[in-house]
């Protein structure tokens, strides 16, 4: 079973807790149809805008074992509030810069 870390938006903490991220990692759907059910190994804010923790905290992830970085929902396409990230592709291209090339990065959960 594959490790992943969920990074999501600060901005959507109080209102979501993240339950759909959660069944689509443990049932293999959606974003994890590709690995099938995954293992999390964190679930973190990216540290409010404009990203300024997502590498940082990406890099704690890997280093406690994830072999995934995954990019919440919220963060990529706005779910629950319907406003896309608008530091997304910034803060992906951030992470991708500053990790291995063996670390897969997902762009969505549900």
């Amino acid at each position: 079973m594959k490790k992943v870390g969920i990074i999501r938006c600060q901005q959507t903490e109080d209102i979501c807790p993240g339950t759909a991220d959660f069944k689509a990692a443990l049932k293999g759907r959606f974003a994890f149809e590709k690995t099938g059910p995954v293992e999390i190994v964190g679930f973190v804010s990216c540290g409010g805008c404009p990203g300024k923790r997502a590498v940082p905290r990406a890099q704690m992830m890997i280093g406690r074992g994830a072999e995934i970085i995954v990019l919440a929902s919220c963060l990529a396409r706005g779910n629950p509030i319907d406003y896309p990230c608008p530091h997304f592709q910034k803060i992906r291209e951030a992470i991708r810069k500053n990790i291995s090339p063996e670390i897969e990065i997902i762009e969505y959960t549900h």
